[in-house]
């Protein structure tokens, strides 16, 4: 008897019969169900929580936004939310959403309060606060909506924080836009004080030069007015008894003039005399020559005779000249006289008045000279303000200089943008990272996403329940005395080839019921008989090994896989002591292959999970075999167990 002829035997067994019959096909179609009942009721839940009711809860009252313009935030928001149909929404007020929450009419409430706009208008303000949304939870209604409604909260909240950010990067780039210009400005009115200092500089330059020389005079007017009060006293001394001599001299001048006019009157005299012989000359000529025509001279006698008269007449003439020119000098002389005693009678009625002003002088002359020291002190005072003031506009140039090239680099930094730009920029800060998903698998749906966990599962519960009719080793067999490899393999081969048709039913409705079509459909088909052909052997063995207690091993292994093979959360999510669990129990291999030949991933890491999968295949039908060896002796322990089911 060969191992297929013991399982083919057991086959007839368990198939004898209408009834026999249904148990076999209802086996059969248990993993189908089990999976495909989870998977259809689990499709895609998010496609359908539109139907789930939240109360939705608006008492914004809006605010003035950064641009001047009317802010309804909470409305925006609100209609964002119902034009997106994420959930059932119902807008109630807060009241209503609470008790509707509490009395499981709505999931739960979004509340946007009174200041929520006013909130978030205050970002481009001193006192800044955070714009709030309430969630009005309770997990007695369902966990998981609460859950969801969680990430709707989050993705409303980046989405708000996204548009504010955006409106206060535009509101900041402005700024920064005008602390440009506002640079430029003082860079060009630094280079204006740079130059107006050089201008001071150059000024102040001329300042200390001219306040050196200055000084300098003034230490010579100081000198001079030193020798002027010596001089002005000297010659108030001198002109002490001016006055007197002054006086003197007026009356000398006085007479002298009168002299002169007596001289003067005698002058005329003499000059009238000299007019007179000269009138009294021309008159004898004019007798002489009239009693020569009576005579009856001749021309040449009367010429004659005139010619010696006339030689008697040129000193006559010349006399008169001379006492006319004397006569005019001696008037000029009694004038000029006059005038000098005159003058002297002015000098000495103003030489009181000379000699009071040199005193007034000398005395002027001694502050003079008091007032050009302290020039001098004060010169020497200004000379050096003026060195000081020198050296600081020199620094202040050099720090205008500073000054400018600062600003203008400040306002190199700063970029220059155009509204295009700043809208740009805005954009990038309120939303900086683009979140752009390349699936190198795509499961593709929720429910698609699960199948590789419910499928193994549903594997391993489809080997179970066939060992509550499929006897484990075949008492035949055993008393026939065959080999124990060949009744381990005759005992598996049953219930293995039931199982490829569990798989292979399972298979056909997740991909054509439920439209979860594996990317290697022959791969995928081949890989769930390896892991039917595994867990049967695997049940196999406990049920061989330890009967009724192996079979209960079988569901506590079962419950042991289900939380440590990763199949919804990640298997790293699961407590550290259980990793060692995952590495070695078969369904976590399982599952990893499943995913890789459903969604298309790494056929080397499906390689790795059929060896795995080999490995305890070969591993449960040795020890299979091993129990078969010892079964070939009768006990009383297997004659009446303790334990039946």
């Amino acid at each position: 008897m060969n191992s297929l002829r013991i399982a083919w035997t057991e086959l007839r067994r368990i198939t004898a019969g209408r009834l026999p019959r249904l148990a076999v096909l209802a086996m059969i179609l248990i993993p189908s169900l089990y999976a495909g009942l989870y998977l259809y009721a689990n499709h895609d839940p998010y496609a359908r929580l539109d139907q789930v009711p939240a109360a939705l809860v608006i008492a914004d009252a809006g605010a003035t936004g950064t641009d001047g313009q009317p802010l309804d935030a909470g409305r925006r928001v609100a209609d964002n939310l119902i034009d997106s149909d994420s959930f059932d929404w119902t807008e109630v007020d807060e009241q209503a959403a609470r008790d509707g929450v509490e009395e499981g009419r709505f999931d739960f409430a979004l509340v946007i309060p009174r200041d929520f706009s006013r909130s978030l208008t205050s970002v481009g303000t001193a006192d800044p606060r955070q714009a709030r949304i309430r969630l009005v939870t309770n997990d007695a209604n369902s966990y998981l909506s609460t859950t969801i409604a969680n990430t709707v909260v989050d993705k409303v909240r980046d989405a708000v924080a996204s548009e504010v950010s955006v409106e206060a990067s535009q509101t900041f780039l402005m700024g920064l836009a005008d602390v440009r210009a506002g640079l430029l400005d003082g860079a060009d009115g630094a280079a204006k004080l740079r130059d107006g200092l050089a201008d001071a500089h150059a000024g102040s330059k001329r300042l200390k030069d001219g306040a050196d020389r200055l000084a300098t005079g003034a230490g010579d007017l100081k000198e001079g007015a030193g020798e002027l009060r010596s001089g002005l006293s000297t010659m108030a001394e001198q002109v002490e008894g001016l006055p007197a001599s002054t006086k003197k001299l007026a009356q000398g001048a006085r007479k002298v003039a009168q002299a002169d006019q007596r001289i003067a009157e005698v002058g005329d005299s003499v000059a009238n005399a000299a007019d007179r012989v000269t009138q009294r000359y021309g008159e004898g000529r004019d007798d002489l020559t009239a009693l020569m025509d009576e005579q009856g001279l001749t021309a040449e006698q009367q010429q004659s005779l005139l010619a010696v008269y006339d030689r008697l007449g040129e000193p006559i003439k010349a006399a008169d000249r001379e006492a006319s020119k004397v006569s005019g000098q001696l008037d000029e002389l009694a004038t000029g006289a006059g005038q000098v005693a005159d003058g002297a009678d002015a000098l000495a009625t103003a030489t009181p008045r000379l000699v009071a002003g040199v005193d007034a002088a000398a005395a002027g002359s001694r502050r003079l000279a008091a007032g050009a020291g302290e020039l001098e002190t004060g010169a020497g005072t200004l000379a050096d303000g003026a060195d000081e003031l020198h050296a600081g506009l020199g620094k202040l140039k050099r720090g205008a200089a500073d000054l400018r090239r600062g600003l203008a680099d400040g306002a190199e930094q700063v970029p220059a943008m155009d509204a295009e730009q700043r809208a740009a920029i805005a954009d990038t800060i309120g939303n900086p990272v683009d979140v752009r998903s390349q699936a190198q698998t795509d499961a593709g749906s929720y429910g698609a996403g699960l199948a590789p966990f419910f499928m193994a599962l549903a594997t391993w519960i489809g080997g179970y329940v066939l060992f509550l009719v499929v006897r484990p080793l075949s008492n035949r067999a055993l008393a026939a005395n065959q080999t124990p490899l060949r009744i381990a393999l005759g005992g598996w081969l049953t219930p293995a080839l039931i199982g490829v048709a569990q798989v292979s039913v399972m298979l056909a409705i997740v991909g054509l019921a439920l439209g979860i079509e594996p990317a290697n459909v022959v791969g995928t088909w081949l890989f769930l008989i390896l892991i039917t052909a595994c867990f049967v052997a695997i049940i196999h063995a406990l049920n061989a090994l330890w009967g009724t207690p192996g079979q209960f091993l079988g569901l506590v292994l079962m419950v042991l896989q289900l939380v440590t093979a990763g199949g919804t959360f990640p298997w790293q999510t699961i407590p550290q002591p259980l990793y060692v669990v995952h590495h070695l129990l078969p369904m976590s291999y399982a599952v990893d292959g499943l995913r890789q030949l459903l969604y298309g991933g790494l056929e080397a890491r499906v390689l790795t999970d059929a060896l795995v999968l080999g490995a305890w295949l070969v591993a449960a039908l040795l020890v299979t075999a091993r129990v078969a060896r010892k079964q070939r002796v009768w006990t009383p322990k297997r004659v009446k167990p303790e334990l039946v089911l």
